[in-house]
C-alpha cells in the first residue's frame, strides 16, 4: 500500500470483472488505458489531500471503514460539496464546465437515493430507453406506475442505477450499490455495470465486499480516517 498523493498512480492495470461480464456490449470503442478522470490533490475539511487517476474503461474499488470518509470522497470527485484541488476529464479543468453538465458527465449513485415525485416512471425522462436496462435488473413494465413508497431499499438502488445510467455518463461514481441486494440481483447490477466498463466507462466504486472489490478491480483505493492509499492486488485475473 502507498499514499496517493502528490501525482497521478503509476499502475494502470486493467479491469478485472470477468467472471460476470456480459458479451452483449461488443467491441470496445474507446482507448484501453487512456487517462479518463484525473484527480490532483482533492481535499475537504475532512478528507486529506488524495491524488489518483482512472482510466476509460476501468473500475477502481474504494475500500475502508464506515465513516472513514468514502462517501465524501465521491462527492467531493462530484462537486457536490465544498473541495479544493484540480479535478480533470478528458484533460478538462472541471471548473471549466457548468455544475449540472459535470453531474451529467460524471454520475454519483449515492447509497440513499433522493426521489421527488410520487411513482417510478415520474423519474425517467425516457422510460422506453430504460426499458432494456430495467428488465436486466429485474423489473417489468407495470413497475413504472410503482408508487416510491412500495419500493424497498434494494429495488430504490437499482432503480437509481438506471436512472444514472439513462444520461450517459463518462464516469461513474457508485456508493455501495449492492448492499442492499440478494445474490441474483448483485450479480445483474455487477453485470449491467461491467457491460458498461467493457463499452469505456470509468467506474469508481465504493464496497465493503473484499470479495466483489476482487471481482470488479485490480486496483483500490482504501480511506482511511480521510487519508486515501492505493493497493494494487496481487493475485491473477480468472
Amino acid at each position: 500500500m502507498r499514499e496517493v498523493l502528490g501525482g497521478k498512480l503509476k499502475e494502470r492495470s486493467p479491469n478485472a470483472v470477468t467472471s460476470i461480464v456480459a458479451n452483449e456490449a461488443g467491441p470496445a470503442t474507446f482507448q484501453a488505458g487512456a487517462p479518463m478522470l484525473q484527480v490532483r490533490d482533492l481535499q475537504t475539511s475532512i478528507l486529506k489531500p488524495a491524488s489518483f487517476s482512472l482510466s476509460a474503461g476501468e473500475a477502481l474499488a474504494v475500500r475502508g471503514p464506515s465513516g472513514a470518509g468514502k462517501t465524501l470522497l465521491l462527492r467531493a470527485v462530484a462537486d457536490l460539496d465544498p473541495n479544493e484541488g484540480l479535478v480533470t476529464l478528458d484533460g478538462r479543468d472541471r471548473s471549466t464546465i457548468a455544475g449540472p453538465e459535470w453531474r451529467r458527465l460524471v454520475g454519483y449513485v449515492p447509497a440513499e437515493p433522493g426521489w421527488w415525485a410520487e411513482t417510478v416512471g415520474e423519474h425517467f425522462r425516457e422510460w422506453q430507453a430504460a426499458s432494456a436496462c430495467l428488465r436486466k435488473l429485474g423489473f417489468s413494465e407495470e413497475t413504472r406506475t410503482w408508487p416510491i413508497t412500495r419500493m424497498s431499499t434494494g429495488e430504490r438502488l437499482r432503480l437509481a442505477l438506471v436512472r444514472a445510467l439513462m444520461v450517459r455518463p463518462k464516469v461513474l461514481l457508485l456508493d455501495e450499490p449492492t448492499a442492499a441486494l440478494d445474490a441474483a440481483s448483485e450479480a445483474a447490477v455487477e453485470s449491467l455495470i461491467s457491460s458498461r466498463i467493457q463499452a469505456g466507462v470509468a467506474v469508481l466504486w465504493v464496497t465493503h465486499d473484499e470479495a466483489q472489490a476482487k471481482r470488479i478491480a485490480r486496483r483500490r483505493l482504501v480511506v482511511e480516517a480521510g487519508r486515501v492509499c492505493q493497493e494494487t492486488d496481487q493475485w491473477p485475473a480468472t
